[in-house]
């Protein structure tokens, strides 16, 4: 018996999705698309066994139903489907990076024999689309699962058993839970990030020479405030009450280092310093998260003629994969220093190798 699986909003999340499920003995992949354009690049990529333009037609006889929209599309899809004569024993689940609002609204539908169990994969990428999906993106990644009241623990468990394909480590969460630990982690971030950035294009407003400085470190630490507005807005709004809260409590981490700056106290400022580190230290690093992270080398490079096609040829020879190059500084009287990133950490690494082979200064 074939196993029927419905993916909606085919893009990064649901393309990848896919390609973890398409081709597996006994799995149909189903993509559902807006325009017949979308349909057949969904199939001409492999990303889909099929594809097509109708709600119900990709909904009904569906044994698993992913909703991988936007979140502020989530409510208005779920509604649609609960209106449908789904299949019994159905389980749908999304991959929005917020689960109390969704929770609430599938306790609120009668979904008549079917299942609803939010979910959150906790990997992205610093692409999008369905031109970005990989069958890799989950791999070592946490995806979290938040099963309502009620819900069956078969229903719960063929859904993480369906997820294994995906060979992320899955973890069981509170809905309420989930949101206030990933708006911390994640939401929080991106917002002091928003707010950093904006607040240094206020002073270069007045004095170009910030922008002008800003390169490099400033880049990498404020790198997700150039994140997707909408996606944003609806994302944070959604957890709204929540990050009011974390907001308060950052304001007062802030309020503590103004205290310790005011007092001129350097021995708390250096114990600030010293607990963070400690924590962070203790972070794994080999894990994926919310926030993609970044696989850089930095090279000491003379400002010769095709120095930068050359180390890229060398590496291409090699099969390595890069992702960006960037000049930070080139001048007459010192060398240049190239930034060269990757999208995985083994492309890093090999590079690494080779071009110190090569004789070029290396910097991680």
């Amino acid at each position: 018996m074939t196993t029927k699986i419905a993916i909606f909003g085919v893009g990064l999340i649901g393309g990848s999705l896919a390609l973890c499920f398409k081709g597996r003995e006994g799995f149909s992949v189903v993509g559902h698309a807006h325009r017949p354009e979308s349909a057949e690049k969904y199939v001409s990529r492999g990303v889909v066994d099929s594809a097509t333009l109708l709600f119900e037609e990709a909904a009904l006889d569906a044994d698993f139903i992913f909703l991988c929209v936007p979140v502020g599309m989530l409510e208005d899809y779920l509604l649609r489907l609960s209106k449908l004569p789904l299949k019994k024993g159905c389980i749908i689940t999304d991959v929005g990076s917020t689960k109390a609002s969704i929770a609430v609204c599938a306790s609120s539908l009668d979904l008549q024999d079917v299942h609803f169990i939010g979910g959150h994969p906790m990997a992205g990428s610093e692409r999008s689309g369905v031109e970005a999906a990989s069958s890799l993106l989950f791999e070592n990644a946490y995806y979290v699962l938040t099963p309502p009241p009620g819900v069956p623990e078969e229903a719960y468990e063929s859904l993480k058993a369906l997820l294994v394909h995906t060979r992320a480590q899955i973890v069981r969460l509170d809905p309420q839970r989930h949101d206030e630990i990933v708006g911390a982690i994640s939401h929080l971030p991106h917002i002091i990030a928003v707010a950093l950035v904006n607040q240094v294009h206020g002073y270069d407003s007045d004095d170009s020479l910030y922008s002008t400085l800003a390169a490099g470190g400033f880049r990498d630490i404020t790198r997700i405030a150039s994140s997707e507005p909408v996606i944003w807005r609806d994302i944070l709004l959604n957890n709204r009450e929540v990050m009011l809260k974390l907001l308060k409590d950052w304001n007062e981490e802030v309020s503590s280092f103004v205290q310790l700056l005011e007092n001129a106290d350097g021995e708390g400022i250096e114990e600030a310093f010293k607990e963070a580190n400690g924590f962070r230290g203790k972070l794994p690093e080999r894990r994926k998260g919310m926030i993609t992270p970044l696989f850089d080398l930095h090279i000491d490079v003379p400002d010769h003629p095709g120095i930068i096609g050359r180390i890229a040829t060398e590496l291409g020879d090699q099969g390595i994969n890069l992702s960006n190059v960037q000049i930070i500084e080139s001048r007459e009287d010192v060398p240049g220093i190239m930034r060269l990133s990757f999208r995985q950490e083994c492309d890093m690494e090999r590079a690494k190798a080779l071009l110190q082979r090569r004789d070029y200064t290396v910097y991680v």
